[in-house]
């Protein structure tokens, strides 16, 4: 196959999503619409990619800085012709180049490099990628006779008899450099919309002689478009499920995969096994055997074989194998979990790394610490980590046990092997083996309960009189 250029139309002004982000970036299961045709481009062959920019364009070159990508700027939204135009100096030296849309985001590279090879096996000046739908309104239709492709109709020019065709156009085309530019220049703007279609190329270069044909997709959905949140949220729907039937067929178990969300660069491994109501973000890898049960969002976390997470909160954290979280259980960024660590409901964590087989049951606090291994957290303690103006770090070593509703101020250690007694507040260093108790002594009045409360029962009634 020969080289081609990709040239993406990113341009549109998005007014419809009412949104200060440019259209091209808001994502579909948790990537940049415009980054889905960039890899799309690539992977189907793509020597260079140039991209078409309008409102937001620093915000779109901002996003891509560093990549190997051209922008063109489109200054004024004179239609889908005058964008081309644009890039015309960036695509010189390219003896064919690839016309995408920038808000399409499900087109496969076996379909752009389907329609690449179909245009040199015909000697093309133009390829055009349609697709046959049930209901083709709002889509420029094809206008054939045989397979040759005369004409390309968009919806608000189109007559009835015309808008009755069902074979409709994608917005993606493979053109022969030097031709589609020469057709260009020719290009009038005197329709409904005032613009310079793009489309009209067709007709330009069938009255030149030149060969336009259709390359015709199987599955209509690639060329579903985003213009609004509806068409958005449609897209999210469609993409998302391509993603689950993905791990499905690799050997993940999910139970309703209508409920849960998992991101395009999430991994998982076989054998897991994802409940209703699951959310999987960023770049989140689930190992082999794990179950996580919702509702439950995980995101940019590392999760090692045969964990079992339920119905909580993890972010930017690694567990080891065999771990076991929640229910409701808050993993804040920077949590290392090893192997055969428990962590049970009402904890939460944060910037903490938790030794092989410690547990952490219930309703504690444990922030900025480093804990042993096999140590017990009792329910209700608190790692006071915050003196108002900056964060101290606590150590728990190996084997000590920490008693329920204990506080520990940091900084401060509490050596292996020792016993902090319930209730306790610790400020100071507790040696190994030791057992600390830092509370009150306990005192009983006896009595003190039938006095009060005859004073006070007694002053009622005098009240009273």
């Amino acid at each position: 196959m020969e080289d081609f250029t990709a040239v993406i139309l990113a341009a549109g002004e998005g007014t419809r999503m009412k949104s200060d982000t440019p259209k091209v970036l808001h994502k579909v299961c948790g990537q940049p619409i415009l980054t889905y045709i960039i890899q799309a481009a690539r992977k189907a062959g793509a020597q260079k990619i140039v991209v078409v920019v309008g409102k937001g364009a620093d915000k779109v070159k901002e996003h891509y800085a560093g990549e190997d990508i051209e922008f063109v700027l489109q200054r004024e939204q004179k239609g889908t012709g005058h964008a081309l135009m644009q890039a015309e100096d960036a695509v010189k030296g390219s003896s064919q180049i690839v016309v995408l849309c920038g808000d399409m985001p499900l087109v496969t590279a076996e379909s752009i490099e389907g329609m690449v090879r179909f245009h040199q096996e015909q000697r093309a000046a133009c390829t055009v990628m349609t697709a046959i739908v049930e209901d083709p309104t709002g889509y420029g239709r094809i206008i054939k006779k045989g397979e040759k492709v005369l004409d390309i109709r968009e919806h608000k020019d189109a007559t009835l008899e015309e808008r009755e065709i069902k074979e409709i156009n994608s917005g993606f085309y493979c053109f022969d450099t030097s031709l589609v530019f020469s057709a260009l220049s020719k290009v009038k703007n005197d329709n409904v919309q005032g613009e310079y279609y793009l489309t009209d190329v067709v007709k330009i270069l069938n009255q030149e002689g030149k060969q336009v044909v259709a390359f015709q997709l199987d599955d209509p959905n690639e060329l579903q478009g985003i213009n609004d949140r509806k068409q958005l949220a449609q897209v999210q729907k469609l993409m998302q499920r391509k993603i689950i039937e993905g791990w499905m067929e690799k050997g993940v178990t999910f139970i309703n995969p209508d409920t849960c969300v998992v991101d395009r660069h999430v991994q998982i491994g076989r054998d897991t096994t994802i409940y209703p109501g699951v959310i999987l973000e960023g770049n989140t890898q689930i190992g082999e055997g794990c179950t996580i049960i919702g509702p439950c969002r995980i995101k940019d976390t590392i999760i090692g074989d045969f964990c079992e997470i339920v119905m909580s909160q993890i972010d930017d954290c690694q567990l080891d194998e065999n771990v076991k979280v929640g229910p409701y259980s808050n993993l804040r960024p920077g949590c290392k979990l090893s192997s055969n660590v428990k962590v049970g409901d009402f904890v939460e964590l944060k910037n903490t790394k938790v030794g092989e087989g410690t547990k952490i049951p219930h309703l504690s606090y444990v922030g900025d610490a480093i804990l042993g291994k096999k140590i017990n957290i009792g329910a209700g303690v608190i790692f006071v980590n915050y003196d108002g103006y900056k964060k101290h770090q606590t150590v728990v070593e190996d084997e000590a046990f920490i008693g329920c509703n204990s506080n520990l101020v940091a900084p401060v250690t509490v050596k292996a092997g020792s016993f902090v007694a319930a209730g306790s507040t610790i400020t100071k260093e507790v040696p190994k083996d030791s057992l600390a108790i830092a509370r009150a002594r306990q005192e009983n009045k006896l009595g003190w309960v039938l006095k009060r409360r005859n004073k006070i029962e007694g002053g009622t009634k005098d009240n009273g009189k």
